[in-house]
């Protein structure tokens, strides 16, 4: 409480007079040095409201400031002279605060945050740049700039002060700055490593670039943190600018190496939160062709963004059916991603103009990984399979071939083989569903006993099967109503079999 009034009286003094202008390094001293996280708030809060009530007055240096000594000459009355030295101070203030930014104590970091946003609001009203002409754009950048390399440290996870930041992002404006000063940032920050990944400093951008909510329309953008009478004139108020400096936010994120991990989390929402924001979504390309070429979870994440520039761009990707072929493993009947690849494997093998060699390969290749793959998996494959017979007549050869392969050692299918036209796929058969049929499932063996009749000419609807898992399946069967099953097909009649002979027997001999 002691230090708290001292600070009251301190910032009353420097308020009512400039002869107790110096007193101002004691509210600064707390700001820079080891003190008690409470001391340290107890001081940004009395610098707020110092700080705030100079810009309000106008009493802080306006235009581009000269350094301190040269502001010493004669040429500056004494009147400027005040006001330059104390817009050297609001300098140190801002500089301590972004320091304090990186604070142990979240406490600290969260106030030196919203007093740094608290001033980015009063320099937007209250500029401290001379407005030479009408339309000048008086947005304190800088400022900004400062927030958001706070925001982006380099060896720490800083994602709890960036939920906090969230709600200024509402802005149009803000949002605007913040993805200009975001690219300027990793540009920045990714040249000093030379390329290398910086774990934490990405994961940062991406918790701070993920969530930004960017208007559909420019009927949307209404809320605006600069209260501006020329508004409609600057670019920031327009859409397709916001559209610009989003997509080359994005573009210079992605052209550096991500940590797996963060590729994984990009490609999650890169075809909802990223494609649709985009002037050239086929920018992207370059992103996708690598990530879909590094296997794995990763790959089959890439997917969707590559179905949206190959469908509704119309992008050419060489060898196309090739690489998705090879991505199928056996991990792909495990994977946590299993239903957006199968929805989109089902997509890109709908149309009825694929050779019928290819759609054979793929029939020969999901039904071998289905010889290893949980119960779960084999109720949503099965019709899976049943669907591409009826999208592509030719390749039920593999259904009705006399006297074909009955197992893995018959079977002229090359499995390794990676060039699908190569696999001979249409020289086989399908015995491998026909060796489910004897699953100790038995709705896996009652799904593959399908195969045995005349397939429909609707396809089965899988949706609803993408996502089944195994506890829901288990579930099912728990759920399932018991029914009375007899345990002999002959009533017993006697211990000994008919249940009076011994007896009539015993009774005629006497």
């Amino acid at each position: 409480m002691a230090r708290e009034a001292a600070l009251a009286a301190c910032l009353e003094a420097v308020l009512g007079s400039r002869s107790s202008a110096n007193r101002v390094f004691e509210l600064l001293e707390p700001l820079a040095g080891q003190e008690e996280p409470e001391d340290i708030v107890s001081a940004a809060r009395t610098c707020s409201r110092l700080f705030g009530a100079l810009l309000e007055r106008r009493e802080l240096f306006v235009g581009p400031l000269p350094d301190q000594d040269a502001s010493l000459g004669e040429s500056y009355s004494a009147e400027d002279k005040y006001r330059i030295w104390m817009r050297h101070r609001y300098r140190d203030c801002v500089g301590c605060l972004g320091e304090l930014m990186g604070h142990d104590a979240f406490q600290v970091k969260e106030l030196a945050l919203c007093t740094l946003m608290k001033f980015v609001e009063l320099e937007a009203q209250y500029p401290l740049i001379k407005i030479e002409w009408k339309g000048t754009l008086t947005f304190p950048c800088d400022l900004l700039k400062v927030v958001v390399d706070g925001l982006l440290p380099t060896t720490e996870d800083a994602s709890l002060l960036i939920s906090r930041f969230q709600e200024y992002m509402e802005y149009d404006d803000v949002r605007y700055f913040v993805m200009k000063a975001v690219t300027a940032s990793i540009g920045q920050v990714m040249q000093k490593t030379k390329e290398r990944p910086l774990p934490f400093y990405q994961q940062n951008v991406f918790s701070l670039i993920s969530p930004i909510n960017m208007p559909n329309k420019e009927s949307e953008m209404v809320k605006f943190m600069v209260k501006q009478d020329n508004r409609e004139e600057l670019k920031f108020s327009k859409l397709q600018a916001h559209k610009q400096v989003f997509e080359k936010m994005w573009l210079t994120f992605l052209k550096h190496k991500l940590p797996p991990g963060l590729y994984k989390k990009v490609l999650v929402i890169l075809h909802d939160s990223v494609l649709p924001y985009m002037n050239d979504p086929t920018l992207m390309m370059d992103f996708l062709t690598v990530a879909y070429g590094i296997g794995g979870a990763i790959s089959l994440l890439a997917l969707n963004g590559l179905f949206i520039l190959i469908h509704q761009h119309n992008l050419e990707y060489p060898d196309f059916y090739k690489k998705l072929y090879s991505l199928l493993d056996p991990s792909i009947y495990h994977v946590k991603y299993r239903a957006r690849f199968f929805h989109l494997t089902d997509l890109f093998l709908s149309s009825s103009h694929l050779p019928a060699y290819l759609v054979a390969a793929f029939i020969k290749r999901l039904a071998r990984l289905a010889l290893t793959a949980p119960p779960e998996a084999l109720l949503m494959i099965i019709p899976f399979i049943c669907n591409l017979f009826r999208r592509h007549p030719a390749c039920r050869v593999l259904l009705h071939r006399p006297g074909g392969p009955a197992d893995m050692s018959e079977d002229p299918y090359i499995m390794e083989e990676k060039e699908p036209s190569e696999s001979r796929a249409l020289q086989s058969s399908l015995w491998e569903i026909q060796s489910l049929q004897n699953h100790y499932h038995p709705d896996v063996a009652k799904a593959a006993a399908v195969l045995n009749q005349s397939l429909s000419e609707m396809e089965d609807d899988i949706s609803g099967l993408l996502e089944l898992s195994a506890s829901e399946l288990f579930d099912r069967e728990v759920k399932k109503k018991a029914v009375d099953v007899p345990l002999e097909f002959e009533q017993v009649r006697g211990l000994f079999g008919k249940k009076s002979d011994i007896f009539a027997e015993h009774f005629s001999l006497e």
